[in-house]
């Protein structure tokens, strides 16, 4: 019996053994599935003329494969033949357009036509078409006309070097542009015009002359990938003579901080003719005060000479200010002599900054249009008085939107709050280095009761210098 026993166990390991075997033994199937890659497809298979792509079938389960590329345009690298059974394969092209390579595909079995098929065709053959797209040599030509005086286009330019077409000081020219070769980039640098360079232009483009002298013109177009370029320089363009017409104020900005004011031109100025007390400027605050500022200088820009710039003494603007400024009959001319008539009460229309609040990228409900009661939380500093108050919102005497915030405070009340967006995050503006910003609130009192003294403070994070207000 225990010689039975022992042999069974051997019996036993035995067949143990031999089903193991079994099973490691067994042949698994390799699916077919269809994988193609390029060196240039996350570019979309765009490349130069004489320039080459690699084309790589590493699709699963291939018994068989076949390359085709047009004929006459291209050429399978290695071989004379349009055809090729290769893996791999490198193809060369000579001439721009669009042209089609296929791949004819011959799988062990029914084929998975992408990596993220989950049921495959009932077939065991596949086409493949691979569109490759050869662009030509980046090509530019330009033409410059003048303006008429009514807008309309005028006589052609001559566009060589030292032509120094001339043009009246204050006058205009319409450039345009032609390419080839599919560029994405477009730059006009122009010396002398405003503006001095033009970046990704329209077709056509309007440059106004002011600064008398020659003056050149260059023109770029380029592409980054498959890269090219073509450049277009004309020496002594133009030549901008000296102009009989009046001269004009086009614009009135802050220039470079809030000190100073630009005085744009019709055309230069000569800084001779220049005097400070000729000039005035009003600034009507937010809140109604009227400032008259002392003006500190007023001087040509050193780059710019159609540009004076006046600088104020020891007050600054905020785009929420009304700016204004005058000039009385002086001595102030052109650099062709023409003295500037005088203007009064000349609009600043454009500021370095805009409205912090009025930002469409800000999370500042500065109206309470979208605000609730929990979005301007107590902010449990020192406790009593602080928080005897109560708030709510209302649509009477809203000033730029259609609601306000209501406040009653209790005898001797007082309220220190924040405020935060939906998710009590607290609301943030980007501020930046060099400028000076201010806050101000609308208040309209309802009720008073007995004579208190109003003490109202806002605060942001982190905090700065608060002694300088208005």
């Amino acid at each position: 019996m225990k010689n039975i026993g022992i042999f069974k166990l051997i019996l036993f390991m035995a067949l143990f053994a031999v089903a193991c075997a079994e099973d490691e033994s067994v042949n698994l199937v390799e699916p077919s599935h269809r994988a193609i890659v390029t060196s240039e497809m996350d570019f979309d298979n765009t490349i130069n003329v004489g320039g080459h792509i690699d084309f790589g079938d590493i699709s699963r389960g291939v018994e068989s494969r076949t390359w085709t590329f047009p004929e006459t345009v291209s050429r399978i690298s290695g071989t004379d033949e349009n055809t090729s059974s290769k893996d791999v394969v490198k193809g060369f092209f000579y001439e721009p357009g669009q042209h089609n390579v296929t791949l004819h595909q011959v799988f062990k079995g029914d084929v998975y036509p992408n990596e993220d098929s989950t049921v495959p065709n009932n077939s065991r053959e596949i086409d493949t078409t691979i569109v490759v797209t050869v662009l030509g040599a980046v090509e530019a030509s330009i033409k410059a006309h003048y303006i008429n005086d009514d807008g309309s286009t005028g006589a052609e330019l001559t566009l060589s070097d030292n032509a120094e077409n001339e043009i009246t000081a204050s006058k205009a020219v319409r450039l345009s542009y032609t390419t080839a070769g599919e560029p994405i980039s477009f730059v006009w640098n122009l010396p002398g015009a405003k503006p001095i360079q033009i970046m990704d232009a329209a077709p056509e483009v309007d440059v106004k002359y002011s600064k008398l002298g020659s003056w050149d013109l260059q023109f770029i177009t380029s592409r980054s990938r498959p890269g090219g370029a073509d450049t277009i320089n004309v020496k002594k363009f133009i030549k901008v003579i000296p102009s009989t017409e009046p001269v004009t104020l086009d614009r009135v900005f802050e220039k470079e901080s809030q000190t100073k004011i630009g005085l744009e031109f019709s055309r230069e100025m000569d800084p001779e003719t220049v005097n400070k007390n000729n000039f005035s400027v009003s600034i009507e605050t937010a809140g109604g005060a009227v400032l008259s500022p002392i003006i500190r200088s007023v001087l040509v820009d050193s780059e710019e000479g159609n540009i004076l710039v006046v600088e104020l003494d020891n007050e600054i603007m905020y785009n929420d200010d009304v700016v204004k400024i005058s000039y009385t009959p002086g001595d102030l001319g052109t650099l062709d002599a023409v003295a500037s008539e005088a203007f009064t009460d000349a609009v600043l229309t454009d500021f370095i900054k805009v409205n912090l609040f009025d930002d469409p990228t800000s999370n500042v409900d500065n109206s309470f249009e979208t605000s609730e009661v929990s979005n301007w939380p107590y902010l449990w500093w020192g406790g009593a008085p602080w928080d005897a108050y109560s708030m709510s919102f209302s649509f009477d005497q809203a000033h730029s939107g259609s609601k306000s915030m209501y406040l009653e405070f209790e005898p001797n009340g007082g309220m220190i709050i924040g405020n935060t967006d939906a998710d009590g995050n607290n609301v943030t503006f980007p501020t930046e280095k060099g400028f000076k910003y201010e806050m101000g609130a609308w208040i309209y009192v309802v009720d008073l009761g007995t004579p208190v003294t109003s003490n109202l403070r806002m605060f942001w994070r982190p905090s700065t210098d608060w002694g300088s207000c208005r």
